[in-house]
């Protein structure tokens, strides 16, 4: 059966990602600390910079790591996690994830510039721009996964519309422990989830706690 999942970087404090991002550093200037103990990992190296060397970090992370691609039929995405808030009058732009991004599956991305032109990348993904209501991407996403599940990659608004729709089957936290104190805020306004979904916590190496919602 299909489920929607999530996978989101925190702080200790509840940001999920900073302020001010620009063309250059779309995910905002802290998003290296958020993150760092993810890209570290062996499967990460691997599936985002093509290293097939097979350094990197193993342990819990990569545990996580791994299960992050394991399973996905298709993909939902806002459209700053797609890039289109870089270079937004550029047509010829197909997104900050290079030639060949790692989905592997359908991405839908949610957009108020939508109706533009799917765009096919090497390796299975395939872009699809859509500007619609997040329940009726969902359906379509749902349809396109075949069975597998759909993963909602962020960012952290798009997320966030689909938990206050009650549509997550499995919300995973990474919670660095670091401190930002700016940025935007995950958790207003969801409280109760743990009423909905069991909680669990595990620790990793690195210090990162991963925390699971599972319906």
């Amino acid at each position: 059966m299909t489920r929607v999942r999530i996978d989101l970087f925190l702080s200790l404090d509840g940001y999920a990602a900073t302020a001010e991002p620009t063309p250059d550093n779309p995910m905002g200037e802290d998003w290296g600390r958020l993150t760092a103990a993810y890209a570290e990992t062996r499967t990460f190296r691997k599936m985002v910079f093509g290293d097939t060397s097979g350094t990197g970090t193993t342990g819990i992370d990569e545990s996580y790591a791994a299960a992050f691609f394991e399973g996905v039929g298709a993909e939902v995405m806002g459209a700053a996690m797609f890039g289109l808030h870089s270079f937004p009058d550029d047509p010829d732009w197909k997104g900050w994830w290079g030639d060949r991004p790692p989905f592997g599956t359908p991405v839908y991305v949610l957009t108020h510039t939508a109706p533009r032109p799917s765009i096919p990348m090497e390796g299975g993904t395939t872009f699809h721009f859509r500007n619609v209501a997040v329940d009726e991407v969902l359906a379509e996403a749902t349809d396109a996964a075949g069975g597998l599940d759909v993963r909602v990659g962020g960012g952290i608004r798009t997320a966030r519309e689909f938990l206050l729709a009650g549509l997550v089957d499995h919300l995973h936290l990474m919670i660095a422990p670091i401190i930002l104190g700016r940025g935007t805020r995950f958790w207003d306004d969801l409280d109760g989830l743990e009423l909905t979904h069991k909680v669990t916590t595990e620790v990793a190496e690195s210090g990162t706690v991963h925390v699971n919602f599972t319906r």
